[in-house]
């Protein structure tokens, strides 16, 4: 068996990377505060892409090659992730760290968690409300990583801080969120994951696998049993 995850890991890297940069830079609530006259009076601004720390939770296939997008930039990154060693993060650059530094210390914290038993409800109150000042935490992973209970009450606590939400749980929202209505709160429909021309890649890393097979040559993403239980 095998699986095109790794061809669908790079446009999430990428939306993820765009989502860091702007998040840095303030993006989100600058422009909240530039869409009226008073607020474009002082309007607010982050702190920048040199020397920042993100935080990834997840070393997966979407986490690595965020991780490789992230390198020629002058930023901190820290990885939450059981299975990553300490040397195979030293190989990576990032720095390992418990889920409660990832949100500690990351400026912006990005989940990549797979939706597995073992992360159900996992990011709960004490996370979200350890992040630092105007923090931003991004979730393209999956939905039901997140208590979002909990998440709601802490984004009601501290407008400082800002979620943007490309998944849910349910998704889309059901139609009474808190979600809608929270002004530090963006959510876009899941379009981090391959859409339009994208979804080409799959298809070619699909045919790609098919004609090595074929040919006897080595499989890049055969799934075995033991990866499902760890697997998106």
């Amino acid at each position: 068996m095998i699986s095109a995850w790794a061809a669908n890991a790079v446009p999430v890297a990428e939306f993820t990377v765009s989502q860091i940069l702007l998040a840095t830079k303030g993006y989100f609530r600058n422009i909240r505060d530039c869409a009226t006259p008073e607020g474009r009076k002082d309007p607010f601004i982050g702190v920048g892409n040199y020397g920042t720390t993100i935080a990834l939770l997840g070393a997966g296939m979407v986490g690595r090659k965020v991780i490789e997008r992230l390198v020629p930039f002058d930023l901190n990154v820290l990885v939450f992730d059981p299975f990553l060693s300490v040397e195979n993060a030293a190989k990576l650059g990032v720095e390992k760290v418990t889920l409660e530094e990832a949100f500690a210390r990351g400026q912006v914290v990005s989940n990549h968690l797979a939706n597995v038993p073992e992360t159900k409800g996992l990011l709960r109150t004490h996370h979200f409300h350890a992040m630092p000042k105007n923090a931003v935490f991004l979730n393209t992973g999956r939905g039901a990583t997140v208590m979002e209970s909990d998440l709601v009450n802490v984004l009601e606590q501290r407008p400082d801080l800002t979620a943007l939400l490309d998944v849910t749980d349910p998704e889309p929202p059901l139609v009474d969120s808190a979600f809608y209505r929270l002004p530090n709160v963006f959510l876009s429909s899941h379009i981090a994951g391959s859409i339009g021309g994208e979804v080409n890649r799959i298809a070619d890393t699909v045919i790609d696998e098919f004609l090595a097979w074929q040919h006897g040559k080595p499989l890049r993403y055969a799934v075995t049993l033991e990866m499902l239980t760890t697997m998106a």
